[in-house]
This record gives C-alpha cells, sequence and structure tokens, in this order.
C-alpha cells in the first residue's frame, strides 16, 4: 500500500531514479498491488518529493510494463496476465534447464556444498512468514546453480532478467501451503546435481518451474 512506502536516499544517485528504484521495488514486492493507482500527489507526499521525479519514475515504468497508463484515470499498477507470465516463465525454463545441465558437468564439490547449504536455509525461513527471506533464499538456491556452470554471459543474462522473475517469484511464494513442496523440489534438485545426472536434473527443474506457473496461475485467477 501507499501508506507504507519508505524511500532510502543513495547519494550516489540522482532523486529521480532513487525514486524509480523505491517505486519499482514496491510494484516487484507486491507493496503496491496489481491494479492499484499511482496518484502523483499523494506519492509526492508520501516519499517527501516533489511530483516531477514521480512523473519520470512512472514514465520509465510504463516503458518496463509494470505500469500502464488507463485513459481518465491515469498511471496504475499493471496487472499480472497468463501471456505475461506464460512468456516469462519460457524464458526462465529455457535458462534453468541450460544452466542445471551445465551445473552437472562442471560442478565442483563447494559448490555442491553451498548447494546443500542453500538447501537447508530454505528450509529454515519456510518455517516463519517472512516471504522477503524466503524469496531471497529461493534466489540463492537457483543461484548457486546458475554460478555453477561458469558461464558468465548466462549469468549475465540471468542477472538482466532477475527483476522481471521476482514480481511472479513473489506471487506463488504468497500461497504458503506450497512452501514444503518446494523445498521437497529443492532437495530432489540438489540430489540429482550432486549426482551429476543430467537428465534427472533437467526433469526435475522443468517440473519445478511447471508447478509454480500453475500455482500462480490459480492465484491470479481467483
Amino acid at each position: 500500500m501507499m501508506s507504507d512506502l519508505k524511500m532510502s536516499i543513495d547519494e550516489y544517485l540522482p532523486l529521480r531514479d532513487v525514486v524509480f528504484k523505491t517505486l519499482r521495488q514496491a510494484i516487484l514486492k507486491g507493496d503496491l498491488a496489481p491494479g492499484e493507482r499511482l496518484m502523483e500527489i499523494q506519492l509526492a507526499n508520501q516519499l517527501g518529493v516533489s511530483r516531477t521525479p514521480i512523473r519520470e519514475a512512472i514514465r520509465k515504468l510504463e516503458l518496463e510494463g509494470l505500469v500502464i497508463m488507463i485513459p481518465r484515470r491515469g498511471a496504475e499498477v499493471a496487472k499480472i496476465t497468463e501471456k505475461d507470465l506464460k512468456d516469462v516463465l519460457e524464458v526462465r525454463t529455457s535458462l534453468e534447464e541450460l544452466a542445471i545441465g551445465l551445473a552437472c558437468e562442471r560442478i565442483t564439490d563447494e559448490k555442491i556444498e553451498r548447494l546443500k547449504e542453500a538447501l537447508d536455509q530454505f528450509h529454515k525461513v519456510i518455517c516463519g512468514n517472512d516471504l522477503t527471506k524466503i524469496a531471497e533464499c529461493d534466489v540463492a538456491f537457483h543461484d548457486v546453480i546458475f554460478s555453477a556452470t561458469e558461464n558468465a554471459r548466462l549469468i549475465q543474462i540471468v542477472n538482466n532478467l532477475r527483476e522481471q522473475m521476482y514480481r511472479y517469484r513473489l506471487e506463488y511464494l504468497k500461497d504458503f501451503s506450497t512452501h514444503m513442496r518446494l523445498y521437497i523440489e529443492h532437495k530432489k534438485i540438489y540430489e540429482a546435481v550432486a549426482a551429476r545426472d543430467k537428465k534427472l536434473a533437467r526433469q526435475l527443474i522443468t517440473e519445478h518451474i511447471y508447478h509454480q506457473e500453475l500455482t500462480v496461475i490459480r492465484n491470479i485467477q481467483e
């Protein structure tokens, strides 16, 4: 909600960029909900800035597809559609399948241990209700796999898409009833990678993302 917005001043960034980052994170984390109107005056008062950086930030958010302009209503947070979801997850599935195959070929014993630590940490945080921590630990588990590929270009592509994927990651993690299943899937993926079983690992990662897609579709249809 708008009333919860807080802006952290970064002395190295222009004010307009700080405002943009603040609103962007609020949308990605769900603090500004899909369909919520972005009122320039209200946002300016909440963040303690003029309307100019708010207006500039909204324009940039529109270019990223996170905000849409509605005639006679103004700006509002873009809703998550099945088409958007499928587009993002098609890309993610391809990247994850490629990454896990390469990881099975190249992973070191040290990174297998790091993957186990990430798995254990994910199991630990799902016992709580801090959605941000759960999302961070989910990302950390998959990041070990990407790191194990030793492919700098692949990691760069993933980093470029990270924030677009984050919105959907939070959407399926909101369903707390799925968290234990996600842990079990992570455990099976870890075991396949540790055994360097490329075929099984690729199958498991594909199923893992497909289950997430079903969860988000169910949530946005309700």
